[in-house]
């Protein structure tokens, strides 16, 4: 796999998408080339859990048939992965579980049928942990999922294998979901693109805790500009989210900003993350590049005083809102991170609990009050606090030799912005110290979206320029994929 596309199913999903529209290539011919670089290459990493190439072929040869006539959805025909989280008709959707290894959907949750109305070519799931609890995409199921660039080493979690899926090429757009990080991590550690939007962007109808802001419905892809597609194509209002929106904050048209026109803010650690030394050096290194391009940036952050209790406590709350019942009756075959967390959950007391809502409201307010003092566009850090770790230890104990707390806690830079309310687009920037890919995450005030993605673009674009910062790609060579 290179920069320049060889195989079909190496193309960007907007530019696969406008040689669908000319007719110069079949939305069969696209799923042929997928499905042949899922049989090469998923062996390796496990990333596609579920499959139906027969359902996927057939869908394509219907969209090939709208596209005759004309009248096409937004998607046409892209291919588009489904995580293993949204329950998706006659595909096999276990949610990472024991519970539901057998469990095959008669209906889609919303999301999913609205992507195929769209005409996504819906025909595969990607892998997860269990019921989406942790930073490690491994689960009793179907086992980890490898890192494309060292399969020994974790994708991260939650949406793992939505991001492996897309970094090796086996298809051009994916779905994702955000919490603590499980969109933006994966993104961070395989070298690819993720967006988390603002709460209600892309409605989330069937979210268990539908007064929970801070769980969101997300796109991934290979590129800004083929998220922002996805992320469209996601963003329909629905009244069963009570945080979804009746217009949409994503403009029909996304461009990169002019970079000397923004005032970015910069911080290595949020200032209230422990983040590996190497990991801040690199960081370090890449705003000094960047320093230069900015109309103005400087180092600083947020008042994030009482974020680590804060994101526990809620956090808490909501499994113990999802998973009670479940841990009666199912304990003997759940994992041990669906497990903490809800004892966690149980064990508050309602001071405890009120005192984190409060605190989380004061967040929120110090996050928008920095943004409105300081006039700045964005605020970028980096995108996980270490390195990619070796996928049979389900967290990260201790950061320069401090230890963790909770196995949350080295996921404090990506919760942070989430207690926030914010938006934040993970794009890659080259690799680290470990020759694993490094990204940068770009973060704005809840309602941001579209800056937040036109700023992302821009950044893109400047990164390409380098083979320092260019978006890194596996070698499929070593993964099975050996004509490349």
């Amino acid at each position: 796999m290179s920069n320049n596309p060889s195989e079909l199913c190496d193309l960007g999903a907007v530019e696969a998408l406008a040689s669908l529209q000319s007719r110069d290539i079949s939305a069969v011919e696209l799923f042929d080339s997928c499905a042949k670089r899922i049989e090469a290459v998923n062996p390796a990493v496990n990333a596609v859990v579920a499959f139906d190439l027969d359902m996927g072929r057939e869908h394509a040869l219907l969209i090939d048939g709208k596209i005759a006539k004309g009248n096409q959805g937004l998607l046409g025909g892209l291919p588009v992965a489904i995580k293993d989280l949204e329950a998706t008709k006659g595909l096999k959707t276990a949610y990472g579980s024991l519970e539901f290894e057998d469990h095959t959907p008669q209906i889609s949750d919303p999301i999913v049928e609205s992507l195929g109305e769209q005409d996504g070519n819906i025909f595969c799931k990607t892998n997860v942990p269990e019921f989406g609890a942790g930073g490690n995409t491994v689960n009793k199921v179907y086992g980890a999922t490898g890192n494309p660039f060292n399969t020994q080493k974790t994708c991260g979690g939650s949406s793992g294998g939505a991001a492996v899926a897309l970094a090796t090429g086996m298809v051009p757009l994916a779905t994702g979901s955000d919490y603590g990080g499980s969109l933006r991590t994966p993104a961070g550690f395989c070298g690819i693109t993720g967006f988390r939007p603002s709460p209600g962007v892309a409605a989330y109808a069937h979210n268990g805790v539908g007064l929970n802001p801070f769980v969101v419905l997300g796109p991934m892809g290979r590129t800004v500009a083929d998220v922002h597609l996805l992320l469209r194509a996601q963003s329909n209002f629905d009244r069963r989210d009570p945080f979804s929106k009746t217009q949409s904050l994503i403009p029909d048209t996304l461009s990169p900003v002019d970079l000397s026109d923004v005032t970015a803010a910069l911080s290595v650690d949020l200032g209230c993350c422990e983040v590996d030394e190497k990991i801040a050096k690199v960081f370090a290194h890449r705003m000094s590049d960047l320093k230069s391009v900015f109309k103005q940036s400087d180092y600083d952050h947020p008042d994030f005083d009482g974020i680590h209790n804060t994101f526990e406590v809620l956090r808490g709350v909501f499994f113990v809102a999802g998973h009670q019942e479940r841990l009666k009756q199912h304990r003997d075959i759940l994992g041990q991170n669906v497990i903490d967390n809800t004892e966690r959950g149980l064990a508050l007391t309602a001071s405890q609990i009120g005192s984190a809502f409060l605190q989380q409201s004061i967040i929120y307010r110090q996050v928008l009050e920095f943004f409105n003092q300081t006039n700045a566009d964005v605020l970028i850090c980096p995108a996980a606090a270490v390195s990619p770790f070796d996928h049979s230890q389900l967290t990260v104990t201790e950061i320069n030799n401090k230890p963790m707390q909770t196995y949350m806690q080295w996921l404090a830079l990506v919760y942070a912005p989430t207690m926030g309310l914010c938006c934040s687009c993970v794009i890659p920037c080259g690799v680290d110290h470990n020759g694993m890919p490094f990204g940068l995450q770009i973060v704005g005030p809840c309602g941001s979206d579209a800056k937040v993605l036109s700023v992302a673009a821009a950044l893109e674009q400047h990164f390409s320029e380098s083979e320092v910062t260019a978006r890194p790609i596996p070698n499929l060579a070593g993964l099975g994929l050996n004509d490349l």
